[in-house]
């Protein structure tokens, strides 16, 4: 755990020093769980997005997008069931008077019954190597049995709880498992409560008149009140989807763990509209097609595992989320959801428009079932830069840290470096700048030994090193050094466009799918 934690504070530390992130308004201390993104940071999470676009409209013929505004309508919430049901349960621990959602306390607790379940499986796979059978073990070890059993039973009665509303149980269940509070360890609980989360605002020029508004908690009914507009004039069949990325608010409570949980995020979502009874194979789908968008970022499969839900939304008939092992441990990527004809027809009821779409094949009107691919811009950003960060022991005993993004994503591609700032090195470094710039983002650097520009290049995650030197003068050859094997190459300048695009080609990466 002590390893993790300096980990992570490793990757908050490396992102405000390189110009990833920073606090908000750190010149007036910050605001909680608000943070901004530096000048590294907005590259690295436009390149985030666009990968995401690329795959999830650009490479499919029945998927358009949509840039909703933040501000709707507020019946549009009372219709989604935002406005009655958007809650968390807290409770407060009255000793270190921390609050805590009750049901991530409980489901903590759980994970660590898995957690040793897992480690119960490793131990036997290293006792018995090749000949090791995880299922017949897992169906027969009883100690693994009884950590499942348990970790289920638990999982299930907070469901069953939360989805009939009895809080008391939420908080006997806490009590019963002797929860104690992670910063004082006391278990002196208050008692659990709902809260909403939407964020309230006005419209109106004056106070008496002013409408009552709230920043959107999601960016999905945005696309919900946009169906028939999109469909008609896009002369979409079904199945077809309708993807969007834009920023949510909540007013989280218990905002932490950096960015992964903030009051101001963005999403990347799509909403996939398919015929009433064959939803189920489209939800099967996605579930495939997003893991392997995942995966083709090269991040480890084993950083990655689906958790299907226990307590399903009330708009949901089926519910999962891919989760990324993060520096805190495994936690929601991305959710992928069965949404049923929910939100149409409420929407349907509340505005009193009919929301349906007319199949021509089976020649009838019907409100499409929806299958939904959510996943958070900020912890998909999380995912990728903690990962990436690594500290690394050379061959001479000397260490560097490196950030290994994916390099499709990284920020600046290639970094052009003159051995000297005279003898016309700088003048043919600006001019390698000046070509590749139409095609990559590039940068200059000539301060410092060339070693030391190496190693800032790495801690940036830049993929590629071009050294300008004096034989360049000669032949037009420079030297490209790549950033996690350190290995150098002669190289044409002529030829730098070609080796550059090769490595960090959007299609290139998403061909791995």
């Amino acid at each position: 755990m002590a390893k993790q934690e300096d980990l992570f504070k490793n990757v908050v530390s490396h992102a405000k020093e390189y110009g990833f992130i920073f606090p908000s308004s750190e010149i007036y201390d910050g605001l909680s769980a608000v943070y901004d993104y530096a000048q590294n940071g907005v590259e690295l999470k436009k390149n985030i997005r666009e990968y995401w676009w690329k795959a999830m409209v650009q490479m499919n013929d029945n998927i358009v997008g949509l840039d909703a505004s933040i501000l709707m309508h507020p019946t549009t919430w009372k219709a989604s069931g935002h406005v009655d049901a958007f809650n968390d349960p807290l409770i407060d621990n009255k000793d270190s008077k921390r609050r805590y959602r009750a049901d991530v306390l409980i489901e903590d607790y759980a994970e660590k019954l898995n957690q040793k379940a897992i480690k119960e499986i490793e131990k036997a796979r290293a006792r018995f190597g090749e000949a090791f059978n995880e299922q017949e073990f897992v169906t027969t070890n009883a100690r693994v049995m009884e950590y499942k059993a348990k970790e289920r039973e638990i999982l299930e009665r907070m469901a069953r709880s939360l989805g009939n509303e009895d809080l008391e149980d939420v908080k006997a269940l806490i009590e019963e498992l002797e929860i104690a509070c992670p910063e004082s360890g006391s278990r002196n609980w208050t008692e659990v409560r709902q809260f909403n989360l939407m964020f309230g605002t006005k419209l109106g020029a004056s106070a008496d008149s002013a409408m009552d508004l709230y920043l959107r908690p999601e960016t999905a009914q945005g696309i919900f009140v946009n169906f028939l507009n999109v469909q008609k004039s896009g002369r979409m069949k079904v199945p077809f989807g309708i993807a969007q990325t834009g920023k949510a608010f909540r007013n989280e409570i218990v905002a932490r763990q950096f960015i992964f949980r903030m009051r101001e995020f963005e999403q990347m979502e799509m909403q996939f509209f398919v015929r009433p009874g064959e939803e189920m194979k489209h939800y099967e789908f996605w579930k495939d097609a997003r893991l392997k968008w995942h995966l083709s970022l090269g991040l480890g499969r084993e950083n990655y595992r689906f958790h299907d839900h226990e307590k399903l939304a009330h708009y949901a008939n089926a519910a999962a989320d891919i989760e990324f092992n993060f520096p805190f441990g495994f936690k929601e990527l991305e959710g992928i959801h069965s949404r049923t004809d929910f939100d149409l027809k409420a929407h349907e009821q509340f505005s009193g428009r009919k929301l349906q779409y007319f199949d021509a094949e089976l020649n009838q009107n019907y409100v499409p079932y929806v299958v939904e691919t959510s996943v958070g811009l900020d912890r998909m950003f999380l995912a990728v830069f903690a990962t990436s960060l690594k500290e690394e022991t050379l061959e001479d005993g000397s260490t560097r840290t490196v950030l290994k993004l994916p390099s499709v994503l990284a920020p600046t591609k290639a970094a052009i470096l003159p051995l000297v700032k005279k003898d016309g090195l700088p003048e043919i470094a600006h001019k390698i700048i000046d070509d590749l710039r139409w095609d990559f983002n590039v940068a200059y650097d000539e301060k410092d030994a060339v070693g030391r520009r190496y190693r800032r290049q790495d801690a940036l995650g830049t993929p590629f090193c071009i050294t300008v030197d004096h034989q360049t003068i000669e032949d037009q050859t420079v030297t490209i050094r790549h950033r996690d094997t350190m290995k150098q190459d002669r190289v044409a300048i002529a030829d730098l466009k070609t080796i550059i695009d090769n490595e960090v080609s959007m299609k290139n990466w998403l061909m791995k799918m």
